[in-house]
Formats: structure tokens, C-alpha cells, sequence
């Protein structure tokens, strides 16, 4: 078989970056926002550029190599590629770190949008050595909620790339259950200038970049209870607070003390997929290190006392976009490789002939309907979730930058969809991996390709940064009931709008009723698990309700994206040269197919996965353990 055709794949994806971008979420506009004055499409599209450029040299080579020379400790330091540390220092030299924070952080002043844009382009190189998303998130959550001096000392150094940062949430009796947290933090020096000082001792388990020598230093966040005057731990999460922990010290010019925090490394945690990113088992306070001659990991209080699990919400959120986005060009690189191959792979004979015509050469299996169907599914799956991961990104640029009610509905929204942005791709990108892996056939089961790895990579999403399980509680439990029901009705709102403008386009008017259907039945759903007010019998069925609702959104980002073609015939996504206006043609039509097969596919799950939840049928709430 021939090579991949590497070039053209980014022709394809960057071609949809750029229609979702400027024809569909139109960021052009945001150029008229004071914040993003300096900026135009010119701007945007030359960090792409940027991204693509490093990610061709940095990332992509480097992508397999890294999955087979996992981390490892040495007994003095982790250990990693040194492709590792050269994809850091060219991302962090390239600006992008500090993509949207001001002029005076080092920053570009770029739209959120813009940014997810080019991290997804990392993303799909290689997901296992694109890890900046949780520096930016720790740096972000400091600037919201960390003192002007906390700001200037770790959030600074981390937009820099001097310095990366971790989420330390997790223990080892305490996955997702954040209110059995045990850490304990004990108060050390309340006038220290880099915030009111504490001692943390306790274990943190499933730290993404918890211990490397990539950088200088690591600045881990790191949720604790402080006890109460009898020496007691707060039970539940009111008593959790958050907490800067350093890996070293640092003084209040930023600069490293010497001194090793108490901070050490129980074990690197060897994973199915994601092997080149350091997932550590961490203790604090257990007395290896001793900063200033005392026991107890040197932390600086973040925010209030109390608040801990209010400020890192403000990490997780973003963290749980970014996973989709992770996932969803995960599913991209798969269909993408999988699309290579079923166009040079030769097997089989046209069903025109019997299958049997054996003086006939066999045939590209792309021409066959099953592998249509395949490739197809795939594309609608991750070129929607791409859509969609966009458009929450773009409603956290409303959240920076809008006013008014533009403002508020854009908070909203974005609360009722982050479940689905988090939890619906890694699902269904998950599923277009499979799918990958099917087309290649027996090869797609080897290391000759890289899909099985693409897959063992996505397999994490669905655990990452809340599972699916937390999300649907998250999303039935809480966000399409808060405030009786008004982020639910909002977004029904949107989608109507949609609707509305579909049912005046022949070609999309049946899709148009159908969504309308969708939506009555989610809507129908949500009353009816919630009727009797009894949580244990709403929530019983909470997953295949986020199923559904994750498939009535995506058919709704794509008979809304599709709709863009209906206002603009000619968009150009693009570059012109010989070839272009078929190029355009087949674009286009790719676009529409996906569409169709997702409504006249997919659409159809969403009554199987809301029957139980309208009846509250409790079979799999009721049945004993000794059933099992």
C-alpha cells in the first residue's frame, strides 16, 4: 500500500476548522469586541497556521514513539522522550499557552474559539504529548479566584511555559466522591505574602503531569479539608478548600528557594492509552522533604475557606471541554487514517457482478456500502462533536466579552451543554475508533497502524474529568431542572429557532420535524422521570438520558451547520486552485451526507434510550446484589 497522504488529511481538517469557524460561528464578528479589536480572519487563520506547523514537526512524528516509551522513574526522576520535552518548549515558545490572556500576561488577546481551534489540531497529532490543557486551566483558575500575588507568581510562570500545573483531586478511597476527601491541610503562617500558609499531608491519586522534568517546577492545585478547632475533619464538601502546592518553593519573585517541597512521588500509574503523558500517585507531607525544616507540603490558600470545590469547578468545566475536544480529534485522526485506507485497499468485488467476477481486479473497499456506512458514521460522529466542542467555545467568549442577556443565556447554555460536550464524544469519537479499526480489518488490530492506538488513547475520555455516569447525574440531576427548568427551555429555544429556519428549505424540512419530534420527546422525558419527585427513581435511567439528550443536540448542531450552506452556497473553506470548485461540491455534500445519516441513523436511538426513563423503570436500580 501506498503512505498515508499525511498533507491531504490536514487539507481536510483544516478545511472544516475553517467553514465551522468563519461560516458557521462567523469569530470574524468578535473583531468588533474592544478585547479582540487588534485581531481579523487574517489573525485567526495564521495561529492556525502556526499550529499546524508545529504540530506536522513536533507532534505527529513523535506520536508512536511516545506510546511505546512510556514514562518511567529511574529511582531519582521520571523519565520522559525527549520529543516530550521538545514539543513543550516549541508550543510554549509559539505563544499559545497565553493564547487569550491579555497584552500585559504575555498574552495574544485571542478568542477561546480561536484557541480550541489550534489545541485541536495538537490534539489530533498527538493527544499523549499535547497535555498544556490542565497549565492553561490551573494558570486560568488562578487569575479568577488566586491573589495579585499568587497571579504574578505561578499563574505568570505557568503562561510563560517556565512552569506546568496539575488538578489534585482524586484519592485513592476517593475517586469522583470529592466529599470523602481526607487531605488534610493545618495552618503554618498566616502573613506569608504569597497567601495565608498551610501543611498538607494525604495521598492524591490519578495526577495527569504530576511529576516530570519538563519544567523548572510543577504547580500542583490541590483540594483539602482544614479542621475545625477540635482537630476534626468537616465531613461532606463544605469543608473542602484549595490549595497552591509547588513542587519546590518558590519565593515572591518567582524564583526556586532550593528547597524541595514535600511532594513525592509514590508511582507512576502505566495506562492503556495517553502513555506518554505521567499519570502519578502522589503524597504530601510524608515527611521525605522537609521545606524550612517542618514536615508538611508547603500550600497557599486559593479563594476562602470552605469555597475550595467552587474554585476548582471554574478547572473542571474547562477541563471537561477540552477532554471532548481531545476526544472528538482522536475520532478524527482515526477516520481520517481509516478514510487513507479503504481507498488504497483493494479487496472484493462490485455486488453488481455476484461478488464472484474473479477476472474483474478487485475493487477499493471504499466502494463498498458497508464501508460507506462506516466512514460515514464515523464523519458524522466527530465532524459533529467538532461543532459542537466549537460552539461552547464560542459561548465562552460570549461568557468573557458579551453583555446583557447575550451575556447570561451564553452561562446557561453553557451549563446545561458541558455534560454533553464532555461526555458525548468521548462516547461516540470512541465509537468512530472502533470503526477505524473495523475498515483496517485485521491490520487495524496491530501496531503497523496507528488506529488501535487512537483508540486505547480515547478510552480514557469516557473516565476523564467525571464519568459518564457523574455526567448524566450531573445533567438530569441537576442542570435540566435548575431554576425551574430556564437552561432547558433556553436551549429548546435555540433549537426551535433552528427548526424554524429549516422547515423553509425543502431539503430539510423532514429533518426539520424530526428534530422537532426529538426534542418534544426529551422534553416529554425530563417531566416524566421527575413526576413523582422521588430522585432515586429520576435518576435511575440518568445515563441513557444523557444518551438521548447528546444525540438531540448533535442533531441539532448539524442540521445547523448544514443550514449555513443554505445562506452561504459558496463558502471557502478552501484554498482555490485547479480542482477547487469540485472541491467545494464534494465538501459540501460530505457535510449533507453526514447530516442525513445522523438523523435517518442515529436520531431513531434516542426513543429506545427514553423509554425507561419516561416510565422510571427500575430493573437495574431494584435488582440485589446477590443477583449478580
Amino acid at each position: 500500500m501506498n503512505k498515508p497522504n499525511y498533507a491531504e488529511r490536514r487539507l481536510r481538517v483544516r478545511a472544516t476548522l475553517d467553514f465551522l469557524l468563519n461560516d458557521w460561528l462567523k469569530v470574524g464578528e468578535l473583531c468588533a469586541r474592544p478585547r479582540f479589536a487588534d485581531h481579523s480572519t487574517g489573525t485567526f487563520g495564521a495561529v492556525l497556521d502556526t499550529a499546524e506547523k508545529i504540530a506536522k514537526d513536533k507532534y505527529a512524528p513523535f506520536n508512536r514513539l511516545v506510546d511505546l516509551q512510556e514514562p518511567h522513574f529511574d529511582g531519582e526522576k521520571v523519565i520522559l522522550p525527549q520529543a516530550t520535552h521538545d514539543a513543550w518548549a516549541a508550543y510554549a515558545g509559539s505563544g499559545m499557552l497565553a493564547a487569550a490572556q491579555d497584552y500585559e500576561w504575555g498574552g495574544m488577546q485571542l478568542p477561546y474559539t480561536v484557541e480550541a481551534s489550534a489545541n485541536a489540531i495538537f490534539s489530533m497529532a498527538s493527544v499523549s504529548i499535547s497535555w498544556a490543557m490542565l497549565t492553561v486551566g490551573n494558570a486560568n483558575l488562578i487569575m479568577v479566584h488566586g491573589t495579585e500575588m499568587q497571579k504574578q507568581v505561578f499563574a505568570k510562570n505557568e503562561f510563560a511555559g517556565r512552569w506546568m500545573g496539575t488538578m489534585c483531586l482524586s484519592e485513592p478511597q476517593a475517586g469522583s466522591s470529592l466529599s470523602d476527601v481526607a487531605t488534610r491541610a493545618e495552618p503554618d503562617d498566616e502573613n506569608d505574602p504569597l497567601g495565608p500558609r498551610y501543611r498538607l499531608t494525604g495521598n492524591k491519586m490519578w495526577i495527569s503531569g504530576g511529576e516530570h522534568e519538563i519544567t523548572e517546577n510543577i504547580v500542583h492545585l490541590v483540594l483539602a479539608k482544614i479542621p475545625d478547632s477540635e482537630g476534626k475533619l468537616i465531613p461532606g464538601t463544605r469543608g473542602i478548600s484549595l490549595f497552591i502546592v509547588p513542587k519546590k518553593v518558590v519565593d515572591t519573585n518567582g524564583e526556586l528557594t532550593g528547597e524541595r517541597n514535600d511532594v513525592a512521588l509514590a508511582g507512576l500509574n502505566h495506562k492503556c492509552g495517553w502513555r506518554g503523558t505521567t499519570n502519578a500517585l502522589l503524597n504530601f507531607g510524608e515527611g521525605k522533604f522537609k521545606p524550612g525544616g517542618k514536615a508538611g507540603a508547603v500550600g497557599y490558600l486559593v479563594g476562602k475557606p470552605g469555597d475550595g470545590l467552587r474554585c476548582m469547578f471554574h478547572m473542571m468545566n474547562e477541563a471537561r471541554i477540552g477532554v471532548g475536544l481531545a476526544a472528538t480529534m482522536l475520532g478524527m485522526a482515526g477516520y481520517e487514517a481509516s478514510l487513507d485506507y479503504a481507498k488504497q485497499r483493494a479487496q472484493g468485488r462490485p455486488i453488481t457482478t455476484g461478488g464472484k467476477a474473479v477476472e474483474q481486479k478487485p475493487i477499493p473497499i471504499i466502494e463498498h456500502a458497508d464501508i460507506k456506512r462506516m466512514l460515514l458514521a464515523q464523519k458524522a460522529y466527530c465532524e459533529g462533536a467538532l461543532a459542537l466542542e466549537l460552539y461552547c467555545a464560542r459561548l465562552v467568549d460570549e461568557t468573557h466579552t458579551g453583555e446583557g442577556e447575550a451575556l447570561a443565556d451564553a452561562k446557561l447554555l453553557l451549563e446545561v451543554l458541558t455534560p454533553i460536550a464532555k461526555s458525548w464524544p468521548s462516547e461516540w469519537c470512541l465509537e468512530a475508533n472502533s470503526l477505524a479499526i473495523q475498515i483496517h480489518g485485521g491490520y487495524g488490530y496491530t501496531r503497523d497502524f496507528p488506529v488501535e492506538q487512537y483508540w486505547r488513547d480515547n478510552r480514557l475520555n469516557m473516565i476523564h474529568e467525571g464519568t459518564h455516569g457523574i455526567q448524566a447525574l450531573d445533567l438530569l440531576g441537576r442542570k435540566v431542572v435548575m431554576d425551574g427548568g430556564k437552561g432547558l427551555t433556553l436551549l429548546a429555544t435555540r433549537m426551535n429557532d433552528t427548526i424554524m429556519r429549516a422547515m423553509h428549505v425543502p431539503a430539510l424540512a423532514d429533518h426539520a420535524q424530526a428534530l422537532a419530534r426529538a426534542l418534544q420527546r426529551v422534553g416529554g422525558a425530563t417531566k416524566a422521570a421527575w413526576s413523582t419527585g422521588i430522585p432515586t427513581e429520576a435518576l435511575a435511567n440518568a445515563t441513557p438520558y444523557l444518551q438521548a439528550f447528546g444525540h438531540t443536540v448533535l442533531a441539532w448542531i448539524w442540521l445547523d451547520v448544514t443550514l449555513t450552506f443554505s445562506d452561504h452556497p459558496h463558502p471557502s473553506p478552501l484554498p482555490e486552485g485547479e480542482g477547487t470548485r469540485t472541491r467545494h461540491d464534494a465538501f459540501i455534500e460530505g457535510k449533507r451526507a453526514a447530516m442525513r445519516y445522523f438523523f435517518h441513523y442515529e436520531l431513531p436511538k434516542i426513543d429506545a434510550w427514553l423509554a425507561p426513563v419516561s416510565s422510571r423503570d427500575m430493573t437495574c436500580a431494584n435488582i440485589s446484589i446477590d443477583s449478580f
